[in-house]
């Protein structure tokens, strides 16, 4: 039996919707800001896609080669729509793109020490590299304000996609989802209602 790949998740549906959602809120935006003279347009909302060019296959398979994981389907698929997402649609975190994605341990120590309790243990040391270890996680957000998600290559789903975790300052421990596409599509529905 062949395997498809054909995508398997929505995003370029999800991310054009929010996006058009974002191009309204930034021209009543705009269009308020023009009726107070003694405002300037700060050129706030000017991009017309909140997106980037989409990563390529080899490209993805690089980052993979770096991380040594494969990454998870739902994922991998956003990244092909777009490798980042800009947090000024107030839609989401600021998504990053693979060069700036990597394990929490190394991209943000101290939310790493400071979820993990590692109160100036090595985050290497194998004891908390366990599938409940914010260390070992794969940091795929900007931190903003106490915020940040996750996805955990540690707890993976029987599809083969990998635990998404929201960490955020105001909730108790992590808000957990199946996967990146469900974390993504709770927080833009969210926006969009």
């Amino acid at each position: 039996m062949a395997i498809s790949n054909a995508p398997r998740y929505p995003w370029n549906n999800l991310l054009h919707t929010v996006n058009n959602a974002a191009q309204e809120y930034f021209a009543q935006y705009r269009a308020r800001l023009a009726q107070r003279p003694a405002q300037s347009d700060d050129g706030f909302g000017r991009a017309p896609w909140l997106g980037a060019t989409g990563a390529s296959d080899a490209e993805i398979v690089r980052h993979e080669e770096r991380l040594g994981m494969r990454l998870p389907a739902s994922y991998r698929e956003f990244l092909q729509v777009t490798n980042g997402w800009d947090e000024y649609s107030h839609s989401s975190l600021r998504l990053l793109t693979l060069a700036e994605v990597g394990w929490t341990r190394d991209v943000e120590p101290m939310i790493a020490q400071i979820w993990d309790g590692l109160d100036g243990a090595d985050p290497q040391d194998k004891w908390y590299l366990h599938q409940e270890s914010v260390s070992a996680s794969l940091c795929v957000s900007e931190e903003i304000e106490g915020q940040v998600w996750l996805l955990n290559p540690h707890v993976v789903g029987p599809d083969g996609e990998w635990e998404a975790w929201d960490l955020a300052s105001w909730h108790p421990g992590e808000v957990r989802y199946r996967s990146f596409w469900d974390l993504m599509e709770y927080q833009f529905g969210r926006y969009l209602a």
